[in-house]
């Protein structure tokens, strides 16, 4: 059993170097649009599927509670939370449209909106990003393996180089984690 222990907690730091040593500096300049689309009075949207989901709810919360800071609650919204939304639309339309429908009608142009997808080839989450562009807003992907679908279609793409979707998954928290703390310095 310590040898599974010991081998996640390797495969994990060998990801957050690669991350460190190749991803800075787009975190960094994904953070600082974050940070200036809530300077300027607009939302951050995050969505995804099963874990993905998760973390796109605890992101939102983030911001809407606070991080570090003591400070006024931010525009955020996690796009997997409403559940009468979500099967109303799955059921009327396609569990591919339950993103793409609500980006429709929540998203303002220059607005952030965040998809997660470890493989960048969620439907769902693809038809919300073509949404969101047609809508005027930043699209960000955090994915992993290769990208997926999303890294040709999103402005900004963060690519974990992992295929594990575990380590996948710690990586989008620490960056989204960093990016809230970028967000906070504002205050």
């Amino acid at each position: 059993m310590t040898q599974l222990v010991l081998t996640g907690i390797l495969e994990h730091q060998k990801v957050i170097e690669i991350i460190k040593n190749q991803l800075i500096d787009e975190v960094e300049l994904i953070g600082h649009k974050c940070k200036s689309a809530i300077e300027q009075g607009n939302t951050i949207f995050f969505m995804g599927n099963g874990g993905s989901a998760a973390d796109s709810q605890h992101l939102a919360a983030e911001l809407v509670g606070r991080f570090y800071k003591e400070r006024r609650g931010l525009p955020s919204i996690a796009l997997t939370t409403d559940t009468s939304i979500l099967t109303a639309v799955g059921n009327d339309y396609g569990y591919d449209e339950v993103f793409s429908r609500q980006v429709e009608a929540l998203v303002k142009p220059n607005d952030i909106v965040i998809g997660i997808s470890t493989s960048g080839n969620s439907s769902n989450i693809i038809k919300a990003v073509h949404q969101a562009k047609k809508t005027g807003a930043i699209t960000i992907g955090f994915t992993g393996n290769e990208g997926g679908r999303l890294k040709d279609i999103c402005e900004h793409c963060l690519i974990i180089p992992s295929s594990n979707t575990a380590r996948i998954q710690e990586a989008h928290i620490l960056i989204g984690h960093i990016i809230c703390e970028i967000i906070d310095e504002v205050y």
